[in-house]
C-alpha cells in the first residue's frame, strides 16, 4: 500500500495545524457557523442530528494494521466506543466534540490518515475493488491508477468548488464488486494491442435522479489518462448548474447535452489539456505502483482444507473467496451480526481485525462499498484459526451477499437530511430472515436501505431497495425491485404504495415467496425477477 513521502507529510500536518486555528476561533466566537461551515466541511466534518459526525478518508480502502488501530483507539478516546464503515469505503465517528476535532486528525496524521476532501464539492475519496491485487479475475491491481488519480485531485486549484461533490470509481475486472457505473467518474483499466488503458463512463449516480454512466471513451491510453480526466472535469466545471443544487451533479449536464455532445466537447478541451504536459512521465507510475507489489506469498502454502465443522464449512463457502494465488485465499469480515446495525464494529472489534491482519493478512485490510471488512491475503490453513477469532467477537457472520448482508444508512437516527430510520429496519429485516439456512435458500439477494432520497443506502442499485420518506409526519417506507449495482448494472423499479415499518418487512417477505415460486434452477432473485417481471411480485405485495 502507498505510503506518505515528505510531501505528503508534510501537507496534512499544515492542514491540521490549519483547522485546530479555524476550530479555536469557532469556539472564541470570532468567526460565526455559517463562515466555518465550509471550512469544517472541507476537513470531514460534518454537524448531524445530535452531534458532529467525522469522516475519515480510506483511499480506495486500503488501510494496515497500525491505521485500523488508530481509527479503534478514536473510537474509545473520542467517540463513543465504535466506529461505522461507509459506502464510500470510508469510517465515520459519529459522537465528536468539536474540540477534539484537531487533534484527532493529528493523532489520524501520525499513521498517514486525514479527512480531507471527506465532504465539499470537490473530488472524493477514490474507490475501487475491495479484491484489488487479489482478485483472480482483475487485469492488473487497479490501486496504483487510483492512488495517481488521489495525488492529482488532492487540493487542485481548479476542482476544489466543483458545482457539486465528484465520485471516481476505478477497478480492472469484468466483474464489478464496486458499483462503477455509478459515479461520476467510472473507470475500468482495459488492454489493447498489449497496451493498458482505461474505459471511461462518465455521469452515473444515485440520489434524486439515479442515472447508470454511459461509456464516453472506450480506451484512453495511460500517457493520456490524466489528461484525459482534466478534461472531462473542465467540461462539467464549465457547464455544471451552481444555480440549482438538484440539477448540479453531472450525471444532469450528461442527460442535459447528451453523451455525445458531451464527450464531444471532452475531446476537444483535451486536446488543450494535453497540451499542458500534466500527464505523469511512467517513471512516476512506477514509482507509485512499487507499493502496491504483490507480498511474499507461500509459494508452498496447501489447498486442502479441513470441512468437518459444518459451521466453519458454511463460512468458508459464503465469506471466501477465490485468490488468485494458490494456497491463499480472501477473507471478507462481514459487520452485519442479525440484529446488529449494518456497517458498525466496536474498537475491540477494529482491534482485533487489525490484529488478524498483522498476522494473516500481510498487514493489509480492505474497507468494501458493501460497509464489511476483507483480508484481502490469507493462507488457506490459517482460515480455521480466523473463524475462530471472529466467532468469538462476534464477526463470523456467514452471511455475504445474503439477505441480511443489508447496506444502510445512519438514517434518521443521527442524519439531519433523512425522513425516515434506516437502522431499526435493518435490524427488523435481518431478524426475520435470521435462519442461515433460509438465507442460503434464497441465495444471493443485494437488498439497501436509504433513509432519504440522497441515497447514501445505494437503494436504487438493490435487487430489493427500501426508501425512507416522510409521509405527512409519518416514516413511510418505498419497496423497489430490480436494480444492481454490478457489471449487470441497472436501477430499480418502485413496486407502489409504501408501507409502515413492519409493513415493509412483510412485503418483502412476500416478494421472496414469489422468488422462490417462480425461479428457475441456478436463478438469483434478480434474474427471477427479470425474466418475469413485476406483475406477479406486485400482485403478491399488494394483494
Amino acid at each position: 500500500m502507498y505510503k506518505y513521502d515528505e510531501y505528503d507529510h508534510s501537507i496534512v500536518a499544515s492542514r491540521v495545524e490549519e483547522f485546530r486555528d479555524q476550530v479555536q476561533r469557532r469556539l472564541a466566537g470570532q468567526i460565526t457557523e455559517d463562515q466555518f461551515k465550509p471550512l469544517r466541511l472541507m476537513n470531514g466534518l460534518y454537524l448531524q442530528l445530535h452531534a458532529y459526525m467525522l469522516r475519515v478518508a480510506v483511499p480506495y480502502g486500503t488501510l494496515d494494521s497500525r491505521q485500523m488501530h488508530m481509527l479503534a483507539h478514536i473510537a474509545r478516546k473520542y467517540d463513543r466506543g465504535y466506529g461505522h464503515f461507509t459506502t464510500r469505503q470510508n469510517l465515520q465517528y459519529n459522537w465528536i466534540k468539536l474540540e477534539d476535532a484537531p487533534d484527532i486528525l493529528a493523532d489520524l496524521a501520525t499513521v498517514e490518515m486525514h479527512a480531507i476532501q471527506t465532504s465539499g464539492n470537490c473530488i472524493r475519496n477514490i474507490s475501487s475493488d475491495q479484491f484489488a491485487g487479489a482478485a483472480a479475475d482483475e487485469l492488473t491491481d487497479p490501486r496504483p491508477w487510483a492512488e495517481l488519480l488521489r495525488q492529482w485531485s488532492t487540493f487542485h486549484p481548479e476542482f476544489s468548488y466543483l458545482p457539486r461533490k465528484f465520485k471516481i470509481c476505478v477497478i480492472a475486472a469484468e466483474q464489478d464488486r464496486a458499483a462503477m457505473r455509478l459515479h461520476d467518474i467510472g473507470i475500468r483499466i482495459v488492454e489493447r494491442d498489449g497496451r493498458l488503458g482505461a474505459a471511461i463512463y462518465v455521469g452515473g449516480g444515485m440520489g434524486r435522479t439515479p442515472m447508470i454512466a454511459p461509456l464516453i471513451k472506450d480506451f484512453v491510453p495511460f500517457d493520456d489518462f490524466v489528461s484525459y480526466l482534466e478534461a472531462c472535469l473542465r467540461v462539467y466545471n464549465r457547464h455544471g448548474r451552481r444555480d440549482n443544487m438538484y440539477k448540479a451533479r453531472i450525471k444532469i449536464l450528461i442527460h442535459e447535452l447528451g453523451a455525445e455532445q458531451y464527450a464531444a466537447e471532452v475531446e476537444e478541451e483535451f486536446r488543450a489539456v494535453k497540451a499542458l504536459g500534466i500527464d505523469p512521465p511512467q517513471a512516476e507510475f512506477d514509482r507509485i505502483a512499487a507499493h502496491f507489489a504483490p507480498p511474499a506469498f507461500d509459494a508452498d502454502a496447501a489447498e486442502e482444507l479441513d470441512r468437518s465443522d459444518p459451521d466453519f464449512a458454511v463460512w468458508l463457502d459464503q465469506n471466501v473467496s477465490a485468490h488468485k494465488q494458490p494456497g491463499h485465499a480472501v477473507v471478507t469480515i462481514s459487520l452485519k451480526p442479525i440484529g446488529g446495525i449494518p456497517g458498525d464494529a466496536s474498537a475491540d472489534q477494529i482491534d482485533l481485525m487489525a490484529d488478524l491482519a498483522r498476522q494473516h493478512s500481510f498487514d493489509e485490510l480492505r474497507v468494501t462499498h458493501a460497509q464489511n471488512i476483507v483480508l484481502p491475503h490469507v493462507r488457506k490453513a490459517d482460515l480455521h484459526t480466523i473463524w475462530q477469532k471472529l466467532r468469538d467477537a462476534g464477526l463470523a457472520e456467514a452471511n455475504l451477499d445474503l439477505i441480511s448482508d443489508i447496506i444502510a444508512c445512519p438514517g434518521l437516527d443521527y442524519c439531519s437530511l433523512a425522513n425516515a430510520r434506516s437502522i431499526p429496519l435493518a435490524q427488523k429485516i435481518a431478524t426475520r430472515f435470521a435462519d442461515i439456512g433460509r438465507q442460503r435458500e434464497l441465495g444471493e439477494l443485494k437488498l439497501k436501505i436509504s433513509g432519504c432520497i440522497n441515497a447514501c443506502g445505494h437503494h436504487h442499485a438493490g435487487h430489493i431497495g427500501i426508501l425512507g420518506v416522510d409521509r405527512k409526519g409519518v416514516e413511510n417506507y418505498q419497496l423497489l425491485l430490480g436494480g444492481s449495482g454490478a457489471e449487470d448494472v441497472s436501477l430499480g423499479t418502485i413496486t407502489g404504495p409504501g408501507f409502515s415499518e413492519d409493513g415493509i418487512v412483510d412485503a418483502i417477505e412476500r416478494a421472496t415467496d414469489v422468488y422462490l415460486r417462480e425461479r428457475d434452477k441456478g436463478e438469483r432473485f434478480l434474474d427471477t425477477y427479470r425474466r418475469v417481471g413485476m406483475a406477479p411480485f406486485k400482485e403478491a405485495i399488494y394483494g
